[in-house]
């Protein structure tokens, strides 16, 4: 009896987050570019982002850290993943995630994303070419999950984060959490997930980049113009984003797997659009992916995405995988994950 009380307390906590979260997004204004750390919104996991992101209600590999941490309780084996995304721009990401579990507790999980950026010149009006000088730019995220399987139908997960930004001598720190749930319907093959990403607080970069000289009085000769100031930064929302996902286990056999799904994402700084993708598994080794991102969103230069996986059994239940994703970015090019990851 005791454990139905939690559950229903979990779970009218869930809703009323998600209730409260959604009454803070602005439909009928997309903010796009308007939210700090976009870094966060960008999919991880190869095996996910061949599948077009629709990933909240699969979520059964340690990176479903990043898409709903209420799957981690939904893991068979302990496990990690590591990544590197080669992103727009020859811009660079890394990501990992690490799950282990830890009986009637539950499980725990670790993960990390961090930029690649390299050295970049300083320049200025009047050294255009650069000044001699380099800076560097910094995108990281660290998380400690937790998920629990309530019952044997009913997941939820919690996954709080620390988020730092920094640009030549500003930065900022921001706290927040996700919230998953995973829920397996009396219809067979069908799985429902739900996910809250980056609830937290906001971000306001400062630092001593924002130290100018400045002249109050333009106007007058003879005064002070090279009066110490400094620039008044604004605070910015995280990517707030809420996501509902449905999957359909539409053959599962020991030589045959093939799994459907569809996301619902509904963010804080963009209209409201669709993730669709599938999965096919031939005889546990070989895995080819396919989907389509931002469905119903205009002017998004998101669009397919393809993948393929490769599975080898090691020493008896320890297993290594192999993934590879590519995203079309339409102008932007494109978009290629590689990721390996070891299950025990």
């Amino acid at each position: 009896m005791k454990a139905k009380l939690i559950s229903i307390h979990l779970i009218l906590l869930f809703i009323t987050t998600s209730v409260f979260a959604q009454n803070n997004f602005e439909t009928n204004v997309s903010k796009r570019g308007t939210v700090a750390a976009p870094f966060l919104t960008i999919s991880q996991g190869a095996r996910a982002t061949g599948m077009g992101s629709a990933f909240v209600a699969i979520a059964d590999d340690p990176s479903t850290i990043f898409w709903n941490p209420a799957g981690l309780a939904r893991l068979n084996q302990n496990g990690f993943v590591v990544e590197h995304t080669e992103w727009i721009a020859d811009l660079k990401y890394n990501f990992g995630a690490a799950a282990i579990n830890i009986g009637s507790f539950g499980t725990l999980g670790v993960s990390f994303i961090a930029s690649d950026y390299g050295e970049m010149n300083v320049t200025t009006i009047e050294e255009p070419n650069g000044t001699g000088e380099t800076f560097s730019v910094n995108d990281i995220a660290f998380s400690i999950a937790w998920a629990i399987n309530l019952t044997d139908n009913f997941s939820i997960g919690f996954n709080p984060k620390v988020i730092y930004q920094s640009i030549w001598n500003m930065s900022d720190y921001a706290f927040a959490i996700d919230m998953g749930i995973i829920y397996n319907t009396p219809f067979k093959g069908i799985t429902l997930g739900m996910a809250i990403t980056n609830f937290g607080s906001k971000m306001n970069l400062m630092g001593t980049s924002g130290v100018v000289l400045h002249d109050p009085n333009l106007g007058s000769t003879g005064n002070n113009g090279r009066i110490p100031a400094e620039l008044q930064t604004d605070s910015w929302d995280l990517p707030l984003g809420f996501k509902v996902g449905i999957s359909y286990n539409a053959i599962d056999n020991e030589d045959h797997k093939l799994i459907l799904a569809v996301d619902a994402s509904h963010p804080n700084n963009d209209y409201e659009s669709l993730n669709i993708g599938g999965e096919y598994v031939f005889n546990g080794i070989f895995s080819i992916r396919g989907g389509y991102k931002s469905l119903l969103l205009t002017d998004s230069e998101e669009s397919f995405t393809i993948g393929a996986g490769f599975r080898q059994n090691l020493f008896g239940n320890i297993n290594i995988n192999f993934n590879y994703s590519y995203s079309d970015f339409g102008r932007l090019s494109e978009v290629q994950k590689f990721s390996i990851g070891v299950n025990f």
